[in-house]
């Protein structure tokens, strides 16, 4: 969908973190080796583990606990999930990277008038800790985890609130995400969703419905003119 929106508002592009601006599936996926060995389970490959990842570390935790076949009653998992946040914040960045093209794009963003904000189901801190350790995080008036508010995605509110704390408004909002979870969000705040395809879902994101999908982000920026006009000079 194409919107119109008022002259005197600065547009906002909002990102998802995980598996959108960068691809963490390593160091989470790592991370819940450490505590699958710990437990006396076998460790999962990366390729199979990837999917699970998009809903939080607890989510994750869960998930992967399942696919070994054992449950966790909701004591253990607080304390599994301490564990987690322990060791994760301690390897946030081993192999994490920025996906191609990030850098790039931002530049042309900020350079057409653009806020850019982070709205994550990471906890805030990690949030902060990793996109500094990877150069970027001065670049994002906001980022907001799953810790920041009362409230995380796909909760519209989650959103809403970020672009709010960034000093944008949602008449002149983007989302950029690569799961059904950031397409929900931002589908229930009303705002237009650009999604990749290279990041963490166990269905195609083609088939969730975006407004767009592009393949690399040397496309975002003439993609976001597509849904979002008029743009900053």
């Amino acid at each position: 969908m194409a919107i119109d929106t008022p002259h005197n508002v600065s547009p906002i592009a909002v990102f998802d973190l995980d598996g959108t601006l960068a691809d963490t599936a390593g160091d989470l996926v790592g991370t819940l080796n450490v505590i699958l060995r710990r437990e006396g389970l076998s460790p999962l490959p990366v390729e199979k583990a990837r999917d699970m990842i998009g809903a939080g570390a607890r989510a994750l935790i869960q998930r992967g606990f399942e696919a070994a076949g054992k449950e966790l009653t909701p004591a253990y998992l607080d304390e599994l999930f301490r564990q987690f946040m322990v060791h994760y914040g301690e390897n946030i960045r081993v192999e994490t990277r920025l996906y191609p093209g990030v850098a790039s794009a931002l530049d042309r963003l900020e350079q057409a008038g653009f806020i850019l904000a982070v709205c994550t189901n990471k906890v805030e801190e990690h949030s902060v800790k990793l996109l500094h350790e990877l150069g970027v995080g001065h670049r994002f008036a906001a980022n907001c985890g799953r810790d920041t508010f009362p409230y995380f995605k796909p909760d519209p509110r989650h959103l809403t609130l970020t672009i709010e704390r960034a000093g944008g408004s949602p008449a002149r909002a983007v989302m950029i995400g690569d799961s059904r979870t950031d397409i929900v969000t931002a589908r229930n705040a009303g705002i237009p969703v650009v999604a990749v395809p290279f990041g963490y879902t166990d269905v195609p994101v083609r088939d969730l419905g975006p407004d767009l999908v592009i393949n690399h982000f040397d496309e975002l920026f003439s993609g976001i003119q597509r849904l979002m006009r008029p743009l900053a000079a």
